[in-house]
C-alpha cells in the first residue's frame, strides 16, 4: 500500500509539462538564485532597446595638433648698462678680495731671485744660471700668451645675411627663436604654428610630430617635451561655412626643442620663418597670439 503512495506522486509529476515543472521553482529563494527566467519576448525587448539606444554624438569640433617648434639662444645676450656697472663693480670687488696665482707668486720669486743676482748675494754659479733660466722661461709663457692674444678673433655676435633671411635658423643668435609655417586655413594662407589634423588611431603628440615632418625639411631635428599638450586654442569657423557636423577646430600645442646639431637652411624657403617673441606680433593674430605668449620661453 506504501508503495503505491509513493508511485502516485511521481506518475503525476512525470505528467506535467517541463515549463511547468521549473515554474514551481521560480517561487523558491534557491530558484531565484540559480535559474533566470528566458523567453523569445526577453529577447525581442533587448533587440529593440538596441535599436532606440541613441548612438554617440559626433563632436562638431575638428581635433587638431601644432608643434611649438623653438631654438634657444646660442649665445648670451648683451648686457644692459645696468648688468655692465654691476660686472665691472663685481671684477673690482674680486679683484681686491683675491689672493694671488701661482704664476703670480712664481713670477715675484723670480723677481726676487733677479734682484739677489743683481746685489751679488748668490755665490752659486750653476744656482744662478738655473734660476735664470727659469725667469727666462716664465717671461717666455708671458709672452707666449700675449702673442696668442693679439692674434685671436672672437666670432661675430650678428650674422647680418642670416638676420635678413627669416627663413634661416641662424638668425638673432642671442634670442629664442619660433617656427611659423604658411598653412591653408580655408580659403586663405595665414602664418601659424606647423599643425595637422588628427587621424583616429593617432595620439595628439603623434599628431604634432607629423606635422613636423610634413614641412618637408629634413634637417629639421626636435626633441618633444612631454607626451601631454601644452596649451589650447580653439575658434569658429564663420557663419556661412558652419553646420551642425563642423562647427570650428580646438588646437592643442605641443612643446619641442630644436637640436644643437641641426643645420642652419642651405636655401632660404619661403614658407617658413624663425622668428623671435617680440616679432610674433606682426604675423599672428591677436587672439591666436595671446594663447601661444603663455609657453614660449624667453622674453
Amino acid at each position: 500500500m506504501s508503495q503505491k503512495k509513493m508511485a502516485a506522486p511521481c506518475a503525476r509529476m512525470a505528467s506535467w509539462p517541463l515549463l511547468r515543472y521549473f515554474s514551481r521553482f521560480e517561487r523558491t529563494p534557491i530558484a531565484n538564485s540559480v535559474f533566470r527566467p528566458f523567453s523569445n519576448s526577453s529577447l525581442r525587448r533587448s533587440n529593440l532597446r538596441n535599436k532606440l539606444a541613441p548612438e554617440t554624438p559626433r563632436s562638431p569640433w575638428t581635433l587638431m595638433a601644432a608643434v611649438c617648434l623653438q631654438r634657444p639662444p646660442v649665445i648670451s645676450a648683451d648686457l644692459s648698462l645696468v648688468e655692465q656697472r654691476f660686472a665691472r663693480l663685481m671684477q673690482q670687488m674680486e679683484l681686491e678680495k683675491s689672493i694671488l696665482s701661482e704664476h703670480e707668486l712664481r713670477l715675484l720669486e723670480d723677481a726676487e731671485r733677479l734682484r739677489r743676482k743683481q746685489a751679488d748675494e748668490d755665490d752659486d754659479d750653476d744656482d744662478d744660471e738655473r734660476k735664470e733660466q727659469d725667469i727666462v722661461l716664465t717671461q717666455d709663457l708671458e709672452d707666449e700668451w700675449e702673442r696668442k692674444f693679439k692674434t685671436f678673433r672672437p666670432a661675430p655676435r650678428t650674422t647680418d645675411d642670416a638676420d635678413k633671411d627669416l627663413s634661416s635658423s641662424g638668425r638673432l643668435l642671442s634670442d629664442s627663436l619660433v617656427l611659423l609655417a604658411e598653412q591653408q586655413v580655408g580659403s586663405d594662407k595665414l602664418w601659424l604654428l606647423p599643425q595637422a589634423q588628427w587621424r583616429p588611431g593617432e595620439t595628439l603628440r603623434h599628431t604634432a610630430q607629423r606635422a613636423l615632418a610634413s614641412l618637408g625639411e629634413p634637417t629639421i631635428k626636435a626633441n618633444f617635451l612631454g607626451q601631454a599638450p601644452c596649451g589650447v586654442y580653439k575658434y569658429k569657423l564663420p557663419k556661412a561655412a558652419r553646420s551642425d557636423t563642423s562647427l570650428g577646430a580646438k588646437i592643442f600645442f605641443f612643446k619641442a626643442i630644436l637640436t644643437p646639431d641641426t643645420p642652419t637652411n642651405a636655401e632660404p624657403n619661403t614658407a617658413l620663418m624663425w622668428l623671435s617673441k617680440r616679432e610674433l606680433q606682426r604675423f599672428l593674430k591677436p587672439a591666436y597670439m595671446m594663447k601661444v605668449e603663455r609657453f614660449i620661453l624667453g622674453p
